[in-house]
């Protein structure tokens, strides 16, 4: 309707504005600055360049300059920031900035990093600040390396009767949320710094902007309304840091940054690229007895939030499959591209696009159903991650069951491959994923309920709303548990770190679990305490008492009540005489058993579930000129609980969406000088309204003990195996193994006729 505000619609006529300069270059010596005709321009109030601070910043390794000092990595680096009275004369005078350049050699790709001779994006690795876990080869490009060691490798090779060698690439892409990055910083004159963000982690911003800049955090305040959309783009802390220097340069008053789209697509963090080589070993019955994987993800030119993504992949390197012999090298490489961040699924389509591709070339090699050969291989409880953690029908789900009815759904057992006419053929093709959450081993939420005097609720989390109505379900969770109507429940959705409880990020599909378990925990605190006040007024054990539906009652004659409004405030006999007091329910959770991977082996407990779900493509190829329409997608997932069908079946719908169109269009297109040649919406393609197939999602309920009303993680999974259902599909219908992304017409014609890719 819009009426909802965002952070770029935060208006104040105190502000100044502020624009940036970036870097035509994607690997270049800075040899000089001339900002005098910027100065010229009405209305400037400070231009700032690499010189005005040396603190690096970055999660994982602090490695990345919040403004350019010295050299640029990568295109759309900022050089320098304008600040301004308006954001038009903050724009003309960062246009008017001369940057002198000294173009390097560039690293267009991992392969192209892990040369001898390649340059060094970063020739100081071995000095960086480095975050627990983070193993980095200084001279190198290989930002971290994280080993999976299961098994006896000899071993599975000697049972293998057939061996099958794959490799997979893609490039990095764009997160494509529609609101772009935003943030508004001020400096008061009381010594705290506020910060207004389009963030997915506002808690973060608040305990990296203490950590970079020696902060106590405290001094801190963070505040985030309604985001449009993030998709992990929006965990990443970029904005914030520019925000706050252009405030400290102007006397600390109020200054906003918003990126254009252009900004937001090279300027702010990506989504990450791959290069991945799996090396199977099977019997002639199609079970796996070795896999040896390397997994090379594009981290660009700063490591930020990558080598963790990477880590994400490698506890979860073998897809939902039993593979008792594995080896697995997963590595963060520094290239000269946009640096990246989170996206949905976080590393795990990635890692499922790999392994699943290497699976259909198993069954083609065996000439067994695709469909029967994962069935033969999928992990069931008793069996052990890659981390060696043990699976349990409570934290595995169940993808058995997701398989058979995915079968009958897609309608497998009909036809695989169907020509249609001389020039149509119709094909499908299958997927299975898992995914763990990945989150830190310290993750933790809180919440608090207040009342008012009618009875009604207040529920604040630090969950921020991206629009995965998370605050929704949370506001039915708590109705159901107070056992009243859920209209009667007034959720607060802006999140202010200086009085909102923690919640970690709004990252992970952990928003209902994490939150969740801390809402049912305020709520059961709170019942404690109505329960109390009641008993001493209406003389009785609280053990005998009940709430439900806005009156405490007797259980053994429910006649015996007073109504919650009476004595949420405290209760007032006829005398004057008062009892109790304004109760607040709080709860907090922190997950349970976590623990950090040991680098060398992998071997720890990532989290407290593995999420499954199995997928199926159906597609129409025209083969005179290799386009073709997607006609069906379909997703079964174990949802362990459906707390909100529409939520949930809206969460799959878009999330498979999301994963076609990065699976068929979506990527950048770099130069053999690492530049972006399509940073507009014009040129880079997302799937578009009457474009989506027919969308058939469906969900098994195998509950997962530690989740709230057994519930499981969603807001992902219905993307991950998409890419890798749909890859299967073409090359079946093309008859030709297709193993790059995105799947272009011209890509699926050129590795049909063996020409070389990409004049994309």
């Amino acid at each position: 309707m819009g009426t909802a505000l965002y952070t770029g619609d935060h208006l104040d006529n105190r502000m100044l504005y502020a624009r940036m300069a970036i870097s035509p270059f994607a690997h270049a010596l800075i040899l000089g600055i001339d900002t005098s005709a910027a100065w010229q321009v009405q209305g400037i109030r400070a231009i700032l360049t690499g010189e005005c601070s040396e603190v690096l910043t970055g999660e994982e390794i602090r490695d990345r300059p919040i403004i350019a000092k010295d050299r640029v990595r990568f295109f759309g680096e900022t050089v320098a920031v304008v600040v301004a009275d308006t954001e038009v004369q903050a724009k003309r005078a960062a246009d008017l900035i001369r940057v002198r350049y000294e173009p390097l050699p560039v690293v267009n790709s991992p392969m192209e990093a892990l040369r001898k001779d390649a340059p060094l994006v970063h020739e100081r690795l071995g000095e960086y600040t480095k975050a627990e876990g983070v193993v980095s080869i200084p001279g190198t490009n290989i930002a971290s390396l994280i080993k999976i060691r299961k098994g006896d490798m000899n071993k599975g090779w000697r049972e293998s009767e057939v061996i099958l060698e794959n490799t997979i690439s893609f490039m990095p892409s764009d997160h494509a949320a529609m609101e772009t990055r935003s943030a508004i910083a001020e400096i008061r004159p009381d010594g705290y710094i506020h910060i207004e963000s389009s963030t997915q982690a506002p808690f973060a911003v608040k305990k990296f902007m203490g950590l970079y800049f020696g902060f106590d955090p405290g001094w801190i305040v963070v505040k985030t309304p309604l985001v449009g959309g993030a998709y992990g783009g929006k965990a990443a802390i970029q904005l914030e840091l520019v925000a706050y220097l252009a405030s400290r340069a102007v006397g600390g008053r109020k200054v906003k940054i918003i990126n254009t789209r252009e900004e937001d697509m090279v300027t702010s963090p990506v989504h990450i690229g791959l290069d991945a080589t799996v090396r199977l070993g099977s019997n002639l019955a199609g079970k796996i007895t070795a896999a040896e994987i390397v997994y090379r993800f594009d981290g660009g030119a700063y490591d930020d939030k990558s080598s963790d993504v990477a880590r994400a992949a490698a506890q979860d390197c073998s897809g939902p499959y039993a593979i008792e012999h594995l080896y697995c090298d997963c590595l963060t490489i520094y290239t000269n591209h946009p640096y990246a961040s989170a996206f949905r699924g976080y590393g795990h389509a990635e890692l499922t696009f790999a392994m699943e591709r290497a699976l259909d070339a198993l069954a083609d090699k065996l000439q067994m159903d695709p469909w029967e050969l994962r069935m033969r291989n999928i992990a069931v409880p008793g069996d052990s991650a890659p981390t060696r953690d043990v699976l349990t029908s409570s934290n595995l789900g169940d993808l058995t069951t997701c398989m058979h009815r995915l079968r009958t759904l897609a309608g497998w057992d009909d036809w695989k491959v169907m020509q249609v006419n001389a020039n149509t053929i119709r094909a499908k093709g299958i997927s299975c994923f898992w995914k763990n959450s990945s989150m830190d081993p310290n993750a933790s939420s809180g919440a608090i309920i207040s009342f008012n005097s009618d009875g009604s609720l207040n529920l604040e989390t630090g969950v921020v709303e991206i629009g995965t109505g998370t605050k929704t379900v949370l506001a039915q969770m708590l109705a159901e548990r107070m056992k009243m109507n859920p209209e009667r429940i007034h959720v607060k959705f802006e999140v202010n770190t200086e009085i909102t409880p923690e919640h970690w990020k709004t990252v992970a599909s952990r928003g209902t679990f994490l939150a969740g378990r801390a809402v049912l925990k305020a709520a059961d605190d709170a019942i404690r305490q109505l329960l109390e006040i009641a008993a001493c007024v209406l003389r009785a054990d609280p053990d005998d008492l009940e709430l439900g539906w806005g009156k405490v009652m007797a259980k053994a004659d429910p006649s015996i009540q007073i109504e919650v409004k009476d004595i949420c405030y405290g209760y007032k006999y006829p005398n004057g005489n008062s009892i109790g007091g304004q109760i607040i329910g709080r709860g907090h959770y922190i997950q349970r058993r976590m623990n950090n991977l040991d680098p060398q082996t992998g071997e720890g407990t990532p989290g407290p579930e593995w999420n499954v779900g199995a997928q199926a493509v159906e597609i129409e190829l025209d083969t005179r000129d290799y386009s073709y329409k997607l006609l069906k997608a379909i997703s079964v997932n174990d949802a362990g609980k459906v707390l909100n069908p529409k939520a949930a079946l809206g969460q799959i719908m878009g999330a498979i969406s999301m994963g076609l169109s990065f699976a068929n269009r979506e990527t950048f297109v770099f130069s053999d000088q690492g530049t972006v040649d399509n940073p507009t919406l014009r040129d880079y393609n997302l799937i578009r309204y009457g474009e989506n197939p027919e969308y058939i999602v469906e969900f098994i309920e195998n509950p997962c003990l530690d989740g709230p009303f057994g519930a499981r993680g969603l807001g992902e999974h219905g993307l991950i195996g998409m890419p890798a259902a749909l890859a299967s599909a073409l090359s079946r219908a093309a008859g030709v193994q297709l193993n790059r992304l995105p799947l272009f017409p011209e890509r699926i014609w050129r590795t049909k006729m063996g020409e070389p890719h990409d004049t994309l």
